[in-house]
C-alpha cells in the first residue's frame, strides 16, 4: 500500500491552482466576480471527499448581469468581428488548450472522478473540435435562389448569429461539454452564458481563463456558476437568451422546454439513453466481449450513449455473460489520480444512491447479478462513491433496469433468437441516442444499422466520435446534432432577402 500511495504521488501531476482549496470566481464580461448573493458552495473530489475548491453560487441576478454582458458584446466589436478573425481565436484557443492539456485533464480527474489515464485521452479529441469549429467560422454561407416572381427580383439567404445562449452542461464531461458550447457560438458569432454543473465546474472555469487569453472580447462567453434549479432554470425562463444548448437528462430537459417557452427561444436538447448494442453469433467475440462491456462501464457508466442493454444471441449467451462479467471484475476500480485506475468513482453521494438503488431494483425484479451488485466500501473505497461494474442475467424487457437510465456501470444481458425479433426489441425504449451491432456478416449489419432508432450506430465498434461526424438523439433522447457541420446550423438564424431590381 506504500509502495502504491509513492507510485501515485510520483505520477500525478502538480495540483492546479483551480484545485487547490480556495476561492473561485465566476466570469461575467471582464471580471472574475462573486455572486450577487454573496453564497458559495464546495467542489469535493468524489475519490477521497478532499476539498477542491469553493464557488459561487449563481442565481437568477447572476444570469441577468451574464446575459446583458453578452448582449454588449454581441452589440459591440464582437458582430463586426469577420470570419477570418473567429477562426484566429478558435485558433488560438485550440492551441492554449493543447498547451495546457495536462491540467484540463487533471481538473476533470480530480472534480468529476474520471480516471486520468482516460481523461488524458481526451487532447485529440478537444483540439481537434476546436480547430474544427475554425474551419466552419469561415465557410459559413447562404444561397441565391431563383424565384418564379416576375419582374427583375433577386432573392438570397443570409445566416446570421442567433444570438445570445445559454448553455447548460452536465458534470460527467466537463471540459468536452464546454468545448461542445462555446466552439460553435465563437464560430458562428454568437455570445454565450455557460452553467457548468454544480458537481464539476472547475475545468470549465479555467477554459474561460483561456477563452480570454485567446483574445475574445470579454462578455463573449461568460461562465455563471451554480444550481440548476436557480441559476439554470433562470437561462432557460431568461427573455434575452435567443437559444438553448442542454446536456443532461431527460426529465431536465422536459423542463427546459416549458421554462423556455415564455419566448419561445430555439432549443437544442442532448438527452439520456437506454442504449442498445447487439451481439450475433457470428461476431468476434475477441473483440465484441471488450467492446459491450467498456461500452457500458467506461466512465463508471456516466455517460448518455452508454451501450447498457446488451442483447446476445441465445446460442452464445451465457459463454458472453460469463466473459463480460469477468472483463469487468478485472478492471480496476480506483481514485483516478492513479494512473492504473481504469474505473472512478461515482460523481456524488446522490449519484451513488440512485445507481445503489437501481442494484436493488434489478435483485427485486429477479434479475442475477454475475458480477458486481453492491457498493465497494472497504479500505481505500470507504471515502469515495464506488460501485464495481456490475452485470445482470436473466433480464426481462419488461424490467425497469433494462428500460430506466441509471448512469452508472450496470450492464443488463438479454437473449435473443432473432434478427427481426431483436430490432423490434432494442427499439422498444423510449430513448434512441446510440445502438451497436457486432457480427461478421457486412450486410446484416447494415440493415440492423437502418433499421435502429438511434442518432448513432455503431457496427463492430462502440463509442468512435470524430469532430466532422454529428451526434444526437431520437425521441425522449433529444433533437439537435453537435459535432459535424450540421452543429453550426444550431447556432444561426437563416433571413431571406428580396431585391427588386427593376
Amino acid at each position: 500500500m506504500a509502495e502504491t500511495a509513492q507510485r501515485r504521488a510520483a505520477e500525478a501531476p502538480a495540483l492546479p491552482a483551480f484545485a487547490d482549496g480556495g476561492a473561485r470566481r465566476m466570469l461575467i464580461g471582464a471580471d472574475w466576480v462573486e455572486a450577487a448573493s454573496g453564497r458559495r458552495f464546495e467542489a469535493r473530489n468524489p475519490a477521497t471527499g478532499t476539498l477542491l475548491a469553493t464557488l459561487p453560487e449563481g442565481d437568477a441576478e447572476d444570469v441577468d448581469r451574464a446575459v446583458a454582458a453578452a448582449r454588449a458584446a454581441l452589440d459591440g466589436s464582437w458582430s463586426k468581428a469577420k470570419p477570418d478573425e473567429r477562426q484566429a481565436a478558435l485558433l488560438r484557443l485550440a492551441d492554449l488548450v493543447d498547451t495546457n492539456y495536462d491540467e484540463l485533464a487533471w481538473l476533470d480527474t480530480l472534480d468529476m472522478g474520471g480516471p486520468i489515464s482516460r481523461t488524458r485521452l481526451g487532447r485529440k479529441r478537444m483540439v481537434g473540435l476546436l480547430r474544427f469549429y475554425a474551419g466552419q467560422a469561415t465557410a459559413l454561407t447562404g444561397e441565391t435562389i431563383e424565384n418564379s416572381v416576375p419582374g427583375a427580383v433577386l432573392t438570397f439567404t443570409a445566416r446570421e448569429p442567433v444570438g445570445v445562449v445559454g448553455a447548460i452542461i452536465p458534470w460527467n464531461a466537463p471540459l468536452g461539454m464546454s468545448v461542445l458550447k462555446v466552439g460553435p457560438a465563437l464560430a458562428t458569432g454568437c455570445a454565450i452564458v455557460l452553467k457548468p454543473a454544480e458537481d464539476a465546474s472547475l475545468s470549465p472555469l479555467r477554459f474561460a481563463e483561456l477563452v480570454l487569453e485567446a483574445g475574445v472580447p470579454p462578455g463573449v462567453v461568460n461562465v455563471v456558476t451554480g444550481f440548476g434549479r436557480t441559476a439554470g432554470a433562470a437561462i432557460a425562463a431568461h427573455p434575452g437568451i435567443d437559444k438553448v444548448a442542454f446536456t443532461g437528462s431527460h426529465v431536465t430537459g422536459q423542463e427546459i422546454v416549458r421554462l423556455s417557452a415564455a419566448n419561445l427561444k430555439r432549443l437544442s436538447l442532448e438527452l439520456g439513453g437506454k442504449s442498445a448494442n447487439i451481439v450475433f453469433a457470428d461476431a468476434d467475440l475477441d473483440a465484441a466481449v471488450p467492446g459491450a462491456a467498456m461500452a457500458a462501464f467506461a466512465n463508471s457508466g456516466q455517460v448518455c450513449s452508454a451501450g447498457t442493454r446488451l442483447f446476445v444471441e441465445r446460442s452464445i449467451y451465457d459463454d458472453v455473460v460469463a466473459r463480460v462479467a469477468a472483463f469487468g471484475a478485472a478492471l480496476k476500480v480506483g481514485d483516478g489520480a492513479d494512473p492504473q485506475t481504469q474505473l472512478g468513482p461515482l460523481i456524488s453521494a446522490r449519484q451513488l444512491e440512485r445507481v445503489a438503488s437501481y442494484l436493488d431494483i434489478g435483485a427485486a425484479e429477479g434479475a442475477h447479478a454475475v458480477s458486481g451488485g453492491a457498493r465497494l466500501t472497504d479500505g481505500a473505497y470507504a471515502k469515495g462513491f464506488y460501485v464495481p461494474p456490475t452485470v445482470f442475467s436473466g433480464v426481462e424487457d419488461r424490467m425497469r433496469i433494462a428500460q430506466e437510465e441509471i448512469f452508472g456501470p450496470v450492464l443488463c444481458v438479454i437473449p435473443f433468437d432473432g434478427e427481426a425479433e431483436v430490432i423490434a426489441r432494442a427499439n422498444a425504449s423510449m430513448f434512441g441516442l446510440g445502438a451497436g451491432v457486432w457480427t461478421r456478416d457486412v450486410g446484416r449489419a447494415l440493415r440492423v444499422a437502418r433499421a435502429m432508432k438511434a442518432g448513432s450506430v455503431w457496427a463492430n465498434c462502440y463509442q468512435l466520435m470524430d469532430p466532422a461526424v454529428s451526434f444526437g438523439g431520437y425521441r425522449m433522447s433529444g433533437y439537435g446534432r453537435e459535432s459535424g457541420a450540421r452543429h453550426l446550423d444550431e447556432y444561426l438564424s437563416t433571413k431571406s432577402v428580396w431585391i427588386n431590381a427593376g
